[in-house]
């Protein structure tokens, strides 16, 4: 949310500034998740490869490049913003005044839960048929709607990769945990829910290309 402090004077917590950035969120993981799909299967989380893996569409190989590409992707991200905006601070993920440590975890299970959610609906599940194709604008509505309703207790990470960065360049490690435990739980739990009562053993295929 730097790009909202810049713009709104620190106003990334306020009302409007909530909603920019979780348009803008929405917009940028629709466009990444459109442009990867073909070659990656739209990899830009390590919370959801971690839901793929664990409902057996990608091997853990592949999940453990596609982390590694993940985390190098953000910090590189974020050392370009700190050195094209002159030095300026980029700020890593925080709790904000009330809300505990175990509060965010919650937050962020439950808000991962409906990312990965979706992402097996619209992209994984075999039954899918034509609404793949609104796979990559679900994604990003998803998020979106995410970070309007958690945004302002502890920013509507939902992503590892997302605090990592932030979280490197600062070399700021407050309750980081909070953004790793917390979506991968949501994640392991979405992808078991989905696999159990809605893939049938019968239509169970590997997706090489779909696995968001």
């Amino acid at each position: 949310m730097f790009f909202i402090d810049k713009l709104t004077d620190d106003g990334s917590s306020t009302p409007a500034g909530l909603v920019a950035a979780a348009l803008a969120h929405a917009l940028a993981l629709f466009v990444a998740v459109s442009v990867g799909a073909n070659i990656s299967g739209g990899h830009v989380n390590p919370a959801v490869t971690f839901g793929a893996f664990v409902g057996g569409h990608i091997t853990l190989v592949r999940s453990i490049l596609y982390w590694i590409a993940q985390l190098l992707g953000s910090v590189v991200a974020c050392l370009l913003l700190k050195f094209s905006t002159g030095g300026m601070t980029t700020s890593a993920f925080s709790l904000s005044s009330g809300v505990g440590a175990w509060n965010a975890v919650v937050f962020e299970i439950v808000m991962t839960f409906g990312l990965v959610y979706t992402v097996y609906a619209t992209a994984v599940d075999p039954k899918k048929g034509n609404i793949g194709i609104i796979a990559p604008i679900a994604i990003g509505f998803i998020v979106g709607a995410n970070i309007l309703a958690g945004g302002a207790f502890d920013g509507a990470s939902m992503n590892p990769a997302v605090s990592f960065g932030p979280a490197v360049v600062s070399w700021t490690w407050d309750n980081h945990w909070v953004y790793w435990l917390g979506p991968f739980i949501g994640s392991a739990i979405a992808a078991i829910v989905y696999e159990v009562f809605f893939i049938a053993p019968s239509t169970y295929e590997e997706l090489p290309s779909a696995d968001f």
